[in-house]
């Protein structure tokens, strides 16, 4: 029996009791799909008062990308291919809200539809109730093909509440049954390729070769979004380097100290401009990298900007150096060159898909991972091995590589 790509034990059991009871659906379905095809062929219209759909000829499409920052930008490829594919579709993007204002970037989108997932709220109140009732209100839209680029059971029950006929998505995580399409999620693939695949595979064509990726930039801020980015930046001379001292988890974090020698050095030896960025609950890290920059040309963007003027922000960098972070795909998403500064978390699925980039690990036994949410009990309280291994000097001659170019 295949395994579920699921690290912790414990929640890999609960899933696959879960996907137990799940299997008569899936036996139920199938047999549906089959009664439905025979009456089509015989002239008749389904039970659903439509006739039934070829493969690859939706009206309208639903794609579900719920989880956070990096994770929509590593799928933009996708949604690209999506509308390649059929181009006079209505194509729907489910987002939480916290991606909401990003996602309006993303050309391609028809519109929106923002629901929050509990697990992924952060504590912003998001409630299993509304999030069903709001999956189950999808049914109104009518939607042909549902899409869902994340293995996960959960959001797999979302598909299938829609009541899209043509359900596609992942197995690995847990809910093969409620999809119509079911595919094995390649851990050791990008995550944009998995979910370039998984398009493919719905279109009936052939994948799209991993390197074919877009070029240069593929968001494109609103002129208010610039005009903020172009203020606070004022008549900084460049180079702009950028600077994102936040891991975002602990398991991900390296030395601030390391951070703002890398700054001063860029200064000093390049004549940078340093601008910090970060959230404002990302403070006292960006408080503590300044108040070590000392002299140095300093522009302080932490909380100071939304996604949509941070993304021109970002764009506007000539570097930005930074860890495996939302803004390091957002980055990349703008076309800026990255120097990424990796740890347990592997770079052949999370790898920024910038133009330029420098990535930056170091090699032990036990990295990477994997273990982002749940390190080791060694790494904890810490800066890991992974991260701490990552030295001052490689960083700043990786910078200076892309600035040189």
């Amino acid at each position: 029996m295949a395994r579920l790509q699921i690290y912790n034990p414990t929640e890999r059991a609960l899933v696959a009791l879960a996907d137990a009871a799940l299997a008569p659906i899936g036996w139920f379905g199938r047999l549906r799909r089959q009664f439905r095809r025979s009456k089509a062929r015989s002239g008749l219209r389904t039970d659903s008062g439509r006739p039934e759909l070829r493969a690859g000829d939706p009206n309208k499409v639903l794609l579900l990308r719920l989880e956070r920052i990096g994770d929509l930008l590593m799928v933009m490829d996708a949604i690209g291919d999506v509308r390649r594919a059929w181009p006079d579709a209505e194509i729907d993007l489910a987002v939480g809200s916290w991606n909401a204002d990003l996602a309006r970037l993303i050309p391609d989108v028809t519109r929106l539809q923002v629901a929050d997932a509990p697990w992924l709220s952060r504590g912003a109140g998001a409630s299993w109730r509304s999030l069903f009732s709001q999956a189950r209100a999808w049914r109104r839209s009518r939607y042909d093909l549902v899409i869902n680029f994340e293995p996960d059971i959960r959001s797999n029950l979302l598909a299938w509440l829609s009541g899209a006929p043509r359900r596609f998505g992942y197995w690995t995580g847990g809910g093969g049954a409620l999809l119509t399409s079911r595919s094995a999620y390649a851990p050791l693939s990008h995550v944009s390729d998995n979910a370039r695949r998984l398009v493919a595979r719905a279109a009936r064509r052939q994948p799209v070769d991993p390197a074919d990726r877009s070029a240069g930039p593929r968001l494109v801020p609103p002129p208010d979004a610039v005009a903020r980015a172009s203020a606070l930046l004022g008549g900084a001379t460049r180079p702009i380097v950028g600077v994102h001292a936040s891991g975002g988890r602990e398991s991900k974090q390296w030395h601030l100290d390391r951070f703002a020698e890398v700054a001063r050095r860029l200064a000093a030896e390049q004549g940078a401009t340093i601008v910090l960025t970060g959230s404002e609950s990302d403070r006292p890290m960006v408080d503590e990298v300044r108040a070590a920059l000392g002299a140095t040309r300093v522009i302080d963007a932490a909380g100071a900007l939304d996604l949509p003027s941070l993304a021109a922000l970002l764009g506007r960098l000539d570097v930005l150096v930074t860890g495996d972070t939302g803004p390091m795909h957002l980055a990349a998403a703008m076309g800026t060159p990255v120097v990424a500064l990796f740890g347990p978390s592997h770079v052949e699925r999370y790898g920024p898909l910038a133009p330029r980039q420098r990535i930056l690990r170091v090699d032990l036994p036990c990295s990477p991972c994997g273990q982002v949410r749940m390190p080791p009990e060694r790494c904890r309280g810490h800066v890991p091995d992974c991260m701490d291994g990552i030295q001052v000097d490689a960083v700043v001659r990786a910078a200076e590589d892309l600035l040189r170019a």
